[in-house]
């Protein structure tokens, strides 16, 4: 992702094919059975359902060309990510110590080569722009939780504070807010859920991600209000006043059409759809900007109030699956879970590509800290 930040749902889908072809060919159809075999679950079907209505959506959008399109990019990177985050964690223990240097180095490139104006993407003809790199930092902000805690977990402590100073200098030297951000509020949550029982630390967590969903479409409102000239003008680079006025935006386009939402992927050009025809002249403008840059916002305008419920439905679920793991490993799980929620909730499209292979490859990590004492290293059951 340093080198070609649009090479993760590639590779994601490359290693859960070859995964995959492992499984058969070790155990065969049993095997593969048992890979599918928690989709038959309450979270699995909870997720199922989610992508049911997602399809579904398609039938009513107004633009079925860039919904079949949004369909084509996330659906095999969410199947890559599926099978690695399934079939990978197994045998990961004995790769955390390669995986932590490479993480390192990863960054240190991108802080070197921000350092020198950009200098190895000019030699490799790559577009030369500083955000180029937020992609390949979100990826180590949401891998460094886990990884860390699975160096840790074997004792190499040095190697896991190494990869979190590494991913903290990589964010504050970028142009990437929500890496730093993310990185912030996911250790915040780890040192929190370190401390906490199971039961408390999953509630709050709970009711945060609930609240992000319940206020997304009145995020927009709400900022107009409580959020001061002063803090604009401090702000200013973070470009605070165009984001509030696109949650404003957005946000009464939930108002206008919340039963249904307007179809999968049509955020991409929402200003082309009978719902932006019907809002105010001021609001419109907004709509053309590709996405909400919030995705709890976008499940709402793009699958309204039934994909928000089945949303709501699949997170409280895996959380209740969290609430089950040693406390260590939870701790790491749900600074994975905070840092990606409070960057979905402020940064890129729901469904991109990129993002969710970053997911699959981070929830891998976190699942091999349950199988760490479950196997040998390099031997698993």
């Amino acid at each position: 992702m340093a080198a070609a930040n649009r090479s993760s749902p590639l590779v994601i889908g490359l290693a859960g094919l070859l995964f995959l072809a492992a499984e058969w060919r070790e155990g065969g159809a049993g095997a593969l059975r048992r890979t599918f075999a928690p989709l038959a679950g309450p979270l699995g079907l909870a997720a199922l359902a989610f992508l049911a209505w997602c399809g579904l959506s398609c039938a009513w959008t107004a633009l079925p060309g860039l919904s079949w399109r949004t369909a084509t990019e996330f659906l095999p990177a969410l199947a890559g990510a599926f099978l690695v985050a399934r079939l990978a964690p197994p045998w990961l223990a004995a790769a955390a110590g390669p995986a932590g240097w490479i993480l390192a180095a990863s960054c240190a490139v991108v802080v070197a080569d921000l350092a020198a104006d950009l200098a190895m993407r000019r030699a490799l003809g790559l577009r030369v722009a500083a955000f180029a790199y937020n992609r390949p930092l979100l990826t180590a902000m949401l891998v460094v939780f886990p990884l860390a805690a699975l160096l840790l977990r074997r004792g190499r402590r040095g190697l896991a504070a190494l990869i979190v100073l590494a991913c903290l200098v990589a964010a504050w030297r970028s142009v990437s807010g929500a890496a730093v951000l993310g990185l912030a509020t996911g250790l915040i949550v780890y040192a929190a859920a370190r401390r906490m029982p199971g039961r408390p630390a999953v509630a709050l967590a709970g009711a945060a991600l609930l609240a992000a969903l319940a206020v997304a479409p009145v995020e927009g409102e709400i900022l107009t209000r409580l959020m001061p000239e002063a803090a604009h003008e401090r702000l200013a680079a973070s470009s605070t006043r165009a984001r509030v006025m696109i949650a404003r935006s957005f946000g009464a386009a939930v108002a206008a059409d919340p039963w249904r939402g307007a179809g999968l992927g049509t955020s991409g050009r929402f200003h082309e759809t009978p719902v932006a025809a019907g809002l105010p002249a001021e609001m419109r403008e907004m709509l053309a900007v590709g996405h909400p840059h919030n995705s709890f916002l976008q499940v709402w305008v793009e699958l309204g109030l039934p994909g928000a419920v089945l949303a709501g439905i699949a997170l409280m679920l895996l959380l209740r699956a969290l609430a089950a793991w040693g406390r260590p490993e939870r701790a790491a799980a749900l600074a994975l879970l905070a840092a990606a929620a409070i960057v979905a909730f402020v940064e890129h499209g729901a469904w991109a590509a990129w993002w969710t292979a970053s997911l699959g490859a981070a929830i891998a990590w976190a699942r091999a800290l349950r199988h760490h004492d479950d196997a040998r290293e390099g031997e698993p059951r």
